[in-house]
């Protein structure tokens, strides 16, 4: 039953948790937390209840729209325009159709904006729809409902965006928040309420939130009639966890703190309902002044694109340069006798001809050049290219084998600017706690009167097994790892125990009954766990502060002690009585509970039982705990200290259980000073607290130790080891204790038997002793220095052996080894370590060691995390994954794409990581090739024609090459091409490689593309001009003119950049064919409707196709001569690489040409390459044991 169980007359029944949690109850006087209140930054003032209030109207307090886009109906243009033209390559296109409208233009100046138009408008339609999927989602948000005070204590729901300050609201059971808010009161006579964070920090727990006394009466509607309250507290600001005020009530001043502060974007649970009033609306609320915006990430391969640009600009400026040179000099000597430029009248030559201002005809011919030129640059290069990444983030987001069923939830790219990037992964930082593990904890083992129960076996101790090469030993006993009943597993979610000594009661029968009976009494009733029932099955479930709390309270019920009421100031427990052999209802008193925290370790509670004897009941880190056992409470401290090394040792999270009696006059006096410390208002609450409840957790009698697991996600080490075959380091930052780090690492293969393990710590007996005393400068010192000794000697020892080796440090030394003068000393270290683990990490420090890596090795990194500890290293990183678990979404919004599971991180980047890669890298390489050759032609013909300025094609067809005949197969290369299949890429991961050494965009390879196409078009030009000129074309005798050559060109070049594509494609599919000879069809289509317009329009074109090319068999010969010609050079290239010089891709092309994908021993021999002595993975680890000298030596050919 829950907490909100009522009476049958219907009151509900009065809880007062205040009065056993350690939170103070809203009273007592002002001391030095608010004296601050009305100064600066301090200035806010609330008039609750009154939000129409002359005075509140004054404050101009911002309303509770929000808004998440980027433009306004107004802004959309001009800002969408500035974006555009910010990038170089629109911007001198953009100065290029603004020339075009001069006399200087070498073709019309509709045919040159339009291009630009059409790629500018393309772009805007593309910012425009994505801001408008932001504005869907803000309305959803805005246009929520909620119920809000209109008088005479009426409630109506109004829009969320219509809140104002001071208004009061009434939020009901599972609803968010939609502000920040003052707790007035709850469903709870004390004004408690259970929120849920997720949204804030990630975290699935809930946090108990508590009004002021003198409002928690106010719990019906009606209350609020004539209410009013001032309200002065702190200014916006994005620190979740502070709140500074004070309320005026009754001409009363009251002390406002984070517990009566509900924040916008949190969820009320387990309690029917509260009253609040807005203190802060919008965009002053402390979640969205913690918003900010992403950092923007550009891949590499986009960074090196700019660099290609301002390459090719270059070579356009010098080009244009030399030619304007070239054509100044000519000028001047046209007026000379003998001179053959007659038809350009030099003698009658206005400016651009005039040899009497030959300079000014070359600047003029060089402006005029700039643009002729401009064909070099591709205009539709950027908008391909993002059209292209939000297709294939589609294909990510639909992949089945990247679906996760039980959470129903698949991948989703979050960002498409990083595809490729996926390809390109040197490093992976992960998180550990619910990343590689489940976050999901079970109750497997446990030590009792220093006996050990359970017999599950985890993950960890079969590694450990298999590492050691011995059977699986449990309790002294073997265990076969395939028999049926170690591969059992409870159906009950937190509970794995497994042990016929103690569960079905069968404790009853043990030599230390009593205390197993006091274990389980102890496991029911220490924790701050609420119980729901569920009315048709009569089954309870618990919603708990942690999963740890909840699978403890779950193995108590499963051992027979179920927890299934919590009322005022009582645990009501259904337990076995030993006498009578009979369930019985037990009812214990709560009179206090001490709060776990970080530094106490611990968490207690004391209760009354129905003898009226007085209990301390607490469980903690034996770190703590055994120092606080009294010389009465340690019969069984060395079994129990032995079994808790053990369970550490099998990767468990272990507890201490122990209790004491407490006397009348003891009880009284800590209570009397427990309630005095936690009514104070200073900054020293806590710490008189904790002061207190020190003095009675003294004393305790040993009971026993818990252990429970946080599995590994299914998958982890398979995954693990085939992105280790693909040459990518992981490393695991986690906050986890070192020697659970150092066994889940052994359980996941990140670390084997016969690696080396460099750890650096900084619990040595030197430091420890320097710890004790009080020079922190001393300290800082002796452990600096210990930090850069344990360094330098860890990488002496690398250098001299050609072993595996793993670094594992924890985090304090880590903040001496991120320290400037430190850090690169560590990277070195690390990098040359096969695996790294960093222990107990903060994370602030998660985010420097990504940074460090990110900037140290100038490579890609990855991170990957689920907890909200993860944003700042998602954000560091070049690309953040987000894992959707059970620690809330934070991870997730913060990063670049998110996944359901950690072993889908082997299929995103070994096959799509790799295909984007691929695609991105050879569609900028054809693009740059299909302009280069394009443009060269124009070049060449320019240069032919004296430099004259005269464009070799019809300006329409200058326009329309990049937009139509040439755009679509790129796109289509872009968005399906694979060079390898799925399968494939995970057969073989050292494939990867390829991105990681960029060998697929190198600037050797870029270069080699576009030499490719100055090759097509010296063989298109020069094949071109001399097979027509000066023949006779057709049959009436007419040599080809300057429309015909052009043409002709022109279809050469068509045709040569789609065969191209024909033969640089791996895998075609119908779009493919489609787009490729289409684009060929296109072509004389157009040349046909072109021709058929009025001359006026279609000039030179003018019937050209009907009457002058399709009669003439000259020109489809040229036309199949040229294209077979222009394409040689590059097949004879392909041909011998393939042959000689193949690359890793194209070994395993032949693989599958060649039908040997079935031959194990040739697939083997290719895929060993991807194995190396300092690679981690269970496939290294069998080779280092099973034959280590021939994997080396096999690895070093």
């Amino acid at each position: 039953m829950a907490p909100k169980d009522r009476n049958r007359d219907g009151k509900k029944k009065k809880l007062h948790f205040s009065k056993i949690y350690s939170f103070r109850c809203g009273r007592g006087g002002f001391k030095e937390d608010h004296g601050s209140i009305g100064g600066p930054g301090f200035s806010r003032v609330v008039y609750c209840n009154e939000p129409a209030d002359f005075e509140a109207g004054l404050r101009n307090y911002p309303g509770n729209y929000v808004k998440s886009t980027k433009y306004t109906v107004a802004s959309f243009f001009p800002k969408a325009l500035f974006e555009q033209f910010r990038r170089v390559a629109n911007f001198y296109f953009l100065v290029v159709g603004t020339l075009a409208f001069t006399p200087l233009a070498p073709y019309s100046a509709v045919s040159a904006i339009i291009p630009l138009i059409i790629v500018i408008g393309a772009s805007m339609v593309k910012e425009g729809i994505e801001d408008w999927r932001r504005q869907q989602q803000d309305m959803e948000v805005n246009n929520r409902k909620v119920k809000v005070h209109h008088g005479d204590g009426l409630f109506q729901n109004t829009e969320w965006k219509n809140l104002r300050v001071g208004d009061i609201v009434k939020v009901e059971k599972d609803e968010f928040f939609p502000a920040d808010l003052l707790l007035l009161s709850s469903s709870y006579d004390d004004a408690v309420c259970y929120v849920e964070t997720m949204n804030l920090d990630g975290e699935t727990n809930l946090k108990l939130k508590q009004g002021l006394e003198v409002t928690s009466f106010m719990n019906e509607d009606v209350n609020y009639k004539d209410f009013k309250a001032l309200v002065k507290c702190e200014d916006p600001n994005a620190n979740l966890y502070t709140f500074v005020g004070s309320m005026e009530f009754e001409e009363q001043q009251h002390p406002l703190s984070p517990q009566q502060l509900l924040l916008r974007d949190s969820k009320l649970r387990n309690t029917d309902y509260i009253y609040g009033s807005v203190i802060f609306t919008g965009h002053d609320t402390k979640v969205i002044q913690n918003s900010t915006d992403p950092p923007s990430k550009r891949s590499k391969i986009e960074k090196k694109m700019d660099k290609i640009i301002y390459f090719l600009f270059g070579v356009l400026f010098t080009i244009a340069f030399v030619g304007s040179i070239y054509f100044g000099i000519v000028t001047k000597k046209d007026l000379d006798k003998g001179h053959n430029r007659w038809y350009l009248r030099p003698d009658s030559a206005k400016i651009f001809f005039d040899p009497k201002r030959a300079p000014a005809a070359a600047t003029y011919h060089f402006l005029t050049a700039l643009m002729l030129y401009s064909y070099l640059i591709p205009i539709s290069l950027y908008v391909s290219i993002e059209i292209v990444k939000v297709l294939q983030s589609m294909f990510i987001n639909q992949d089945i084998h990247m679906y996760y069923e039980e959470t129903d939830k698949p991948a989703h790219a979050r960002t498409s600017n990083l595809n490729e990037e996926l390809g390109q992964v040197d490093t992976i930082l992960s998180d550990k706690t619910g990343t590689l593990t489940c976050n999901s904890m079970e109750f497997i083992k446990c030590s009792v009167a220093g006996t050990a129960y359970g017999r599950g076996v985890t993950e960890v101790e079969r590694a450990m097994a298999k590492r050691n090469g011995s059977p699986l030993m449990v309790n002294g006993k073997d265990v076969v790892e395939d028999s049926p009943k170690s591969a059992t597993k409870s159906s009950i979610k937190g509970y794995n125990f497994d042990d016929e000594r103690i569960a079905d009661s069968n404790w009853v029968n043990e030599l230390h009954a009593d205390v197993i009976q006091k274990f389980c009494r102890l496991l029911a009733v220490c924790h701050t766990a609420i119980p729901e029932m569920d009315e048709e099955t009569g089954k309870v479930s618990y919603e708990a502060e942690s999963p740890d709390e909840a699978a403890f309270v779950i193995a108590a019920r499963e051992l027979g002690f179920e927890f299934y009421r919590r009322t005022q100031t009582t645990v009501s427990v259904n337990e076995l009585d030993t006498s009578s052999g009979k369930k019985i209802e037990r009812e214990y008193k709560l009179l206090n509970v001490l709060e776990f925290n970080s530094t106490r370790k611990r968490m207690s509670v004391i209760v009354k039982d129905e003898e009226g004897k007085i209990l301390l009941l607490s469980k903690g880190a034996d770190s703590v705990m055994f120092g606080r056992l009294g010389k009465n409470g340690r019969e069984f401290e060395d079994q129990t200290r032995e079994h808790v090394n053990e369970y550490a040792d099998a990767g468990l999270r272990t507890l201490l259980l122990a209790y004491r009696v407490l006397s009348e006059e003891e009880y009284k006096i800590f209570n009397e000073k427990f309630l005095e410390a936690k009514n104070l208002v200073t900054a020293d609450r806590e710490a008189l607290i904790d002061e207190v409840t020190e003095t009675i957790e003294q004393d305790l009698i040993l009971l026993g130790a818990t252990a429970v697991e946080d599995k590994l996600q299914p998958g982890v080490p398979e995954c693990i080891d085939k992105l280790a075959q693909a040459g990518i380091k992981l490393w695991v930052l986690t906050g986890d204790k070192m020697e659970t780090a150092i066994n889940i690492g052994f359980a996941c293969s990140l670390l084997r038997q016969g690696m080396k393990q460099i750890i650096i710590t900084l619990e040595t007996p030197e430091i420890i002793a320097l710890e004790k005393g009080d020079d922190k400068n001393a300290i800082a010192k002796a452990s600096r220095q210990s930090v850069i000794q344990q360094i330098t000697e860890g990488k002496a020892q690398v250098r001299s052996s050609s072993e595996a080796f793993a670094l594992i440090i924890d985090g304090k030394s880590l903040a001496y080894a991120l320290e400037d003068d430190t850090k690169n000393l560590f990277l070195e270290l690390a990098i040359s370590c096969a695996s790294v683990i960093c222990c107990r990490s903060s994370p602030k420090q998660k985010a420097l060691v990504t940074r460090l890596v990110k900037d140290g090795t100038k490579k890609t990194t990855l991170a990957i995390g689920d907890g909200a500890n993860d944003v700042g290293m998602l954000q560091e990183a070049d690309i953040g994954i987000g894992i959707s678990g059970v620690e809330g979404m934070q991870a997730v919004m913060s990063s670049d794409v998110a996944i359901a599971q950690f072993r889908f991180l082997e299929r995103l980047l070994l096959v799509h990581g790799h295909w984007c890669y691929r695609r991105i890298s050879s569609m900028i390489c054809y693009f740059f090739y299909k302009n280069v050759t394009f443009g060269f032609t124009v070049f060449l013909y320019e240069a032919y024609a004296s430099f004259s300025a005269q464009p070799a094609y019809n300006d329409w067809f200058l326009t329309l090459y990049n937009i139509f005949f040439t755009s679509l197969p790129v796109i289509a290369l872009g968005v399906f091409d694979q060079d390898v299949s799925a399968r494939f890429c995970l057969k073989f991961p050292m494939l990867y490689q390829e991105g990681v050494q960029n060998l697929l965009f190198s600037w050797r390879r870029i270069i080699g593309w576009m030499l490719n196409g100055v090759c097509s078009a010296v063989i298109i030009f020069f094949l071109c001009t001399k097979a027509l000129d000066p023949q006779a074309f057709n049959k009436n005798g007419k040599v080809a003119g300057f429309a015909v050559l052009g043409t002709t060109m022109y279809t050469c070049v068509v045709w040569v950049v789609n065969c191209q594509m024909a033969l640089a494609v791996s895998y075609f599919t119908l779009i493919q064919h489609i787009f490729i000879w289409g684009g060929i069809a296109l072509w004389y289509l157009f040349l046909l409707a072109y021709g058929a317009i009025t001359p006026k329009y279609s000039s030179t074109a003018y019937k050209l196709f009907i009457e002058a090319l399709a009669p003439a068999p000259a020109f489809w010969i040229v036309t199949i001569f040229v294209v077979i010609s222009a394409l040689i050079p590059y097949f004879c290239y392909n041909a011998i690489q393939m042959r000689f010089f193949p690359m890793y891709h194209g070994m395993i092309q032949w693989i599958r040409r060649e039908g040997r994908s079935d031959d194990p021993e040739y697939c083997n021999m290719v895929r060993q390459r991807s194995i190396r002595p300092t690679t981690v993975g269970f496939t290294a680890r069998s080779m280092a044991r099973t034959n280590p000298l021939d994997g080396r030596k096999q690895n070093h050919r």
